[in-house]
């Protein structure tokens, strides 16, 4: 009886094990995708795609399972908040330009987490590379 419940107590720890491991390999493998994305963002330089990339990113990293879309909501939440901090069309206007462009990242964020196809927000001419 004692071994039969030291297997049970040993197969559950490894299960929980092995079940964090695959979170946390799937958390980093979407955390590289998000920052395969901006990278492309960057490198792309392309007016009006910044949509798309975070739309790409989001649902590149949810691909990769729960420990991706989480690592994709962290970021993409984290990218937000920072931005209130840093970007001067936050702070002292009036207009709220900053607010409805975090708000229109947000939205195509959770497009893509989603699993909606991240071309939706595609600019036209916008290199095949991407």
């Amino acid at each position: 009886m004692k071994l039969f419940t030291g297997l049970i107590l040993c197969s559950l720890v490894l299960g929980v094990h092995s079940q964090w491991m695959s979170f946390l390999g799937e958390a980093y493998e979407g955390a590289k995708d998000m920052w395969r994305a901006y990278s492309d963002m960057r490198e792309a330089n392309y007016k009006g795609a910044d949509k798309y990339f975070h739309a790409r990113g989001n649902y590149d990293a949810a691909q990769r399972g729960p420990g991706g879309a989480w690592a994709a909501k962290v970021i993409s939440d984290a990218r937000e908040n920072i931005q209130r901090f840093t970007d001067p069309l936050f702070k002292g206007t009036t207009s709220g330009q900053g607010r409805e462009d975090s708000r229109a990242d947000q939205e195509a964020n959770e497009w893509g987490r989603s699993g909606k196809d991240p071309n939706h927000f595609r600019p036209a001419g916008l290199p095949d590379k991407y």
